[in-house]
């Protein structure tokens, strides 16, 4: 069932029918790995969910999640069907026909940390047989499948990728929190070393997503994903950049904006915020960066300059901070700033790379006092020092100055109107005479 590159499909494939056992294995039960391993088990596979944390394992086997869009009564009526299960012993991955690998891929120090990967692969590759498919899910720089997974698989499987077995990538487009763009119904790019492995990770995927598009190669496939972050960082960076300059030019930059977002072509709406977070925005390009830098020897321009307005925007952030308690005649040392949001996006727990902790650390640094509401996010990832508070009047009454990082749709907008207390919206969600706007 070979399809050209770009084709779209829509329906499910019978190329895992018959005598197979269609048994899949997803290495990594976060927030990618857990909702492809349930769907899956929905498209009538049997599942096993491989992670680390032993913690998880114990967890998900009873029917918590620790995934936000996926609810315990979901966990528990997938468990239910005995189709699924979590478990940290490599040796239940044996006899798998397919092999997911969804694991983190962190920056350290400005360099790619693949040791998820190397492990993950290092982990399935005893258990790779002939005619075996393996993907790789995990957000990395064009090449990794080719230079690095797939001589793992050969050196511990003793097989050879693209002729005895299927290896494929496919770069996930997980966006938390969004009930319209789910798994199931956001087109999956896919593709593989040679035809055959394309052909067998475009059949897995068109068993459990509605559309899949292939590409021609897997570092067609490495790019896509980077370039889709690439392009949203670049163009934040842009309205953050101008939404400065615009305040210092006495322009309400949100006006533009909505002026802009009339025009039917040529624009696309991004909104100012006070930094970019979680996993693909702060890493991801970097990881493009990186490789160009590495195998051409030049600088990714765009890239770098996005970084640079980016991540100093938690430090504009704290200065219109200090403006607006100095408009109300108080310092920063010794103010108590009540800060709505850890979360790096709203009605989320993610709290990965959250613009939030740089600003709760400059802010300390000056000597405020500072109290936090997010409900989503556990007590162990607040950042030291910071008192962790419900929201409440008597929290406002307590306030000198709000800060509203974070838009959760559970945040009592009113009670902090009604409060009269300074507020700093850096998403334009609140309107009054105390709030000022990014």
């Amino acid at each position: 069932m070979t399809r050209e590159p770009g084709a779209m499909t829509a329906g499910r494939s019978d190329v895992f029918g018959g005598t197979m056992e269609r048994r899949v294995a997803v290495l990594g039960q976060g927030y990618v790995g857990l909702p492809v391993a349930l769907l899956a088990v929905a498209a009538g596979f049997d599942v096993v969910g491989y992670e680390v944390d032993t913690r998880k394992v114990e967890a998900l086997n009873k029917g918590r999640s620790h995934v936000e869009d996926i609810g315990d009564d979901q966990l528990a009526s997938t468990i239910a069907t005995g189709r699924y299960r979590a478990t940290a012993d490599a040796a239940d991955l044996s006899g798998f026909d397919v092999a997911v690998i969804s694991v983190p891929t962190p920056m350290g120090e400005g360099v790619p940390d693949l040791s998820f990967i190397e492990s993950a692969a290092a982990t399935v590759a005893p258990h790779v047989r002939s005619g075996s498919t393996i993907i790789l899910e995990s957000t990395t720089y064009p090449g990794t499948t080719e230079e690095l997974v797939a001589p793992i698989l050969e050196r511990g499987s003793g097989l050879v990728a693209g002729t005895d077995f299927h290896l494929g990538y496919s770069p996930e487009r997980i966006d938390p929190g969004n009930a319209t763009w789910r798994l199931d119904n956001t087109p999956k790019v896919v593709s593989g070393v040679d035809p055959d492995s394309l052909t067998a990770v475009q059949a897995f995927f068109d068993e459990i997503i509605e559309t899949t598009v292939a590409v021609s190669g897997t570092r067609e496939a490495e790019l896509t994903k980077l370039l889709e972050n690439t392009f949203r960082h670049v163009n934040i960076a842009l309205v953050n950049e101008l939404a400065m300059f615009a305040r210092d030019l006495g322009i309400d930059v949100w006006e533009a904006i909505d002026a802009a977002s009339t025009k039917p072509f040529g624009y696309m709406r991004f909104t100012p915020g006070p930094g970019v977070g979680g996993h693909c925005l702060p890493i991801d390009p970097s990881y493009l960066s990186w490789q160009v830098e590495r195998s051409l020897g030049q600088t990714f321009r765009f890239v770098e300059l996005a970084n640079d307005v980016n991540e100093h925007m938690p430090d504009y952030v704290v200065r219109r901070v200090q403006a607006l308690l100095n408009d109300h005649r108080m310092a920063v040392n010794g103010s108590t700033v009540l800060i709505y949001g850890l979360a790096y996006k709203a009605n989320t727990s993610d709290a990965r790379e959250t613009p939030t902790r740089p600003i709760v650390a400059q802010l300390q640094a000056l000597g405020a006092d500072v109290h936090l509401v997010d409900p989503h996010v556990a007590d162990h990832q607040f950042p030291d020092g910071v008192k962790r508070v419900d929201g409440t009047a008597a929290d406002l009454g307590a306030a000198d100055a709000v800060l509203y990082l974070v838009d959760h749709s559970d945040f009592d907008r009113q009670a902090i109107l009604d409060a009269a207390v300074p507020v700093l919206d850096c998403r334009r969600t609140l309107r009054g005479e105390t709030v000022e706007h990014l």
